[in-house]
């Protein structure tokens, strides 16, 4: 089996998380506040620094618990970020100038004179930026979030599998890049190492203490590849009534320097020895992605069910119906792998979206999941088929009328109906006061499928409630459903032991 790799037992960890980041930003607005203007570049920089980490971690949590309290946290401190990012700028094109022009050239004299009064215009804004920071409302998000972060346990499967999602954008924008040598590529993929390296950093802190000193050389290269661009781009629009001996000699300086970065770049990346076959051999491979990819489900399962002991109770009971109408061999569609892992992943989120009430909860469910997105290992048509069975688990049953559903086809719709119908009549049973699966079976005939089900009682309440929750099930099945007590427990195959164990994990 495929797992990840070891990492070397030197790297000791120095983890900080989501708390130290937050009150490092306070802290960092206060020197900026009580900094004199010749020391200010340090503060600029320190404080971006710390907003872009916690704004980062923010958008990797928002992938499994979408809390209106992280998009707070990425909005709050947008304007004081931008603000200051054209002091920043204003301060290391000035520094490139100096390095790439000799003294007394007039483009360099130009340019300089005209960065010195960007940073003075900037030094009033940053400080008036910062003086209308809402701070109070950032130290409220930060006791929400502080609770929150701790759903994904760094270390863990599931911050693993968001690691990933991270790299794999990441590693396409680096093939992009690769095959141009356009600004905007390189740029694209400045922006993704360094959302790939600050997750590594906030949740795997044993590969960050192995890999820091690669993704730092690498965003630096980067970081020099985009001044660089900047400064060309500044040149253009200044080019104007300048000598065009002394803007080609800086265009020319421009081009050697960019070229190198792009070598550098190159030369620390490719190959079986580079950076990124480094960084993808300590991340989960082959059946780890689907372990890494299940717990990020789990994750969200306790980000947003409120009642995780009933659901935990409803899952034994559906995936043991589940089990016994694929062993009574109901319907061959039942029989697949992915149907099963697609059920299975249901369970887990078939609570979700009751944190809000002003809509139906199966309907805040389906949008809840499509933002999050396909996780890994999973196929774009496998995640439609979860959400959709999550939408019609409960309330209204699918109709013609519905026409996102009426569009799919007519093979996915049957096993959407099949997936929703069983989690009905798991629900319908529940609610007649059948809290356990052991010994639960099926058996099928051509036009009936028998039910022996533990703790069924007949009456005309609970006959009521059975018709209402096995009907979308019988229409999928095209069969009716008759539902006995059990004379004789049964106990549960192990397999059946192990994965209820695991979903049940989510209620903890």
């Amino acid at each position: 089996m495929a797992s990840v790799t070891t990492l070397p037992g030197s790297a000791r960890p120095q983890h900080r998380g989501f708390t130290y980041w937050m009150a490092r930003v306070r802290k960092e607005l206060d020197c900026l506040r009580n900094t004199s203007d010749d020391r200010l570049e340090d503060s600029v920089h320190d404080l971006r620094v710390a907003i872009r980490r916690c704004r980062s971690l923010a958008a990797v949590m928002l992938e499994v618990d979408p809390n209106p309290a992280w998009r707070q946290l990425r909005k709050l401190p947008r304007k004081l970020f931008r603000g200051l990012g054209s002091l920043r700028d204003a301060h290391v094109l000035h520094d490139w100038l100096e390095r790439l022009t000799p003294e007394g050239d007039s483009v360099r004299t130009h340019l300089l004179e005209m960065l010195q009064k960007r940073a003075i215009a900037g030094q009033s804004a940053a400080h008036r930026t910062a003086d209308k920071f809402d701070e109070e409302k950032w130290k409220r998000v930060e006791n929400i979030l502080r609770q929150r972060v701790r759903i994904v346990p760094p270390g863990g499967l599931a911050a693993e599998c968001l690691v990933l999602e991270r790299f794999e954008e990441a590693h396409e924008l680096h093939a992009r890049a690769l095959r141009t040598k356009k600004p905007r590529p390189w740029h694209q993929l400045r922006i993704g190492l360094k959302r790939f390296r600050y997750a590594v950093e906030n949740l795997l802190p044993r590969q960050h203490a192995a890999w820091e000193d690669g993704l730092k050389r690498v965003q630096d290269v980067l970081g020099d590849l985009h001044d660089l661009d900047v400064l060309a781009s500044l040149l253009r629009d200044e080019s104007a009534n300048l000598p065009l001996a002394s803007i080609e000699a800086l265009r020319q300086a421009l081009e050697r320097e960019r070229n190198e970065r792009i070598q550098t770049y190159r030369q620390l990346t490719l190959g079986q020895a580079g950076l990124w076959h480094l960084w993808r051999a300590g991340l989960p491979r082959g059946a780890r992605v689907g372990a890494a990819a299940f717990a990020r489900l789990r994750a969200t399962a306790r980000a947003l069910d409120s009642r995780p002991r009933r659901t935990a109770r409803l899952s034994r009971l559906a995936l043991r119906l589940f089990d016994a109408l694929t062993g009574a061999r109901a319907t061959p569609q039942l029989r697949d792998p992915a149907a099963r892992r697609i059920f299975r992943a249901a369970l887990l989120l078939q609570g979700i979206g009751s944190y809000q009430d002003r809509k139906p909860q199966q309907k805040v469910a389906r949008s809840v999941l499509l933002r999050l997105g396909v996780p890994p290992g999973w196929s774009a048509t496998e995640w439609e088929l979860l959400v959709w069975a999550i939408r019609y688990h409960r309330g209204a049953e699918p109709k013609p009328k519905h026409a996102d559903f009426a569009a799919l086809p007519e093979d996915r719709r049957h096993l959407v109906q099949l997936l929703a119908g069983i989690l009905r009549l798991a629900r319908a049973l529940g609610r007649c006061g059948v809290e356990h699966a052991t010994g639960l079976r099926a058996e099928a005939s051509e036009d009936l499928i028998v039910l022996t089900v533990p703790g069924w009682v007949n009456n005309l309440e609970h006959a009521e409630r059975l018709a209402a929750g096995k009907h979308l099930l019988e229409l999928a099945l095209h069969r009716s459903l008759i539902v006995e007590p059990l004379e004789k427990v049964v106990p549960l195959a192990r397999e059946t032991e192990n994965e209820l164990t695991e979903i049940a994990a989510a209620s903890d």
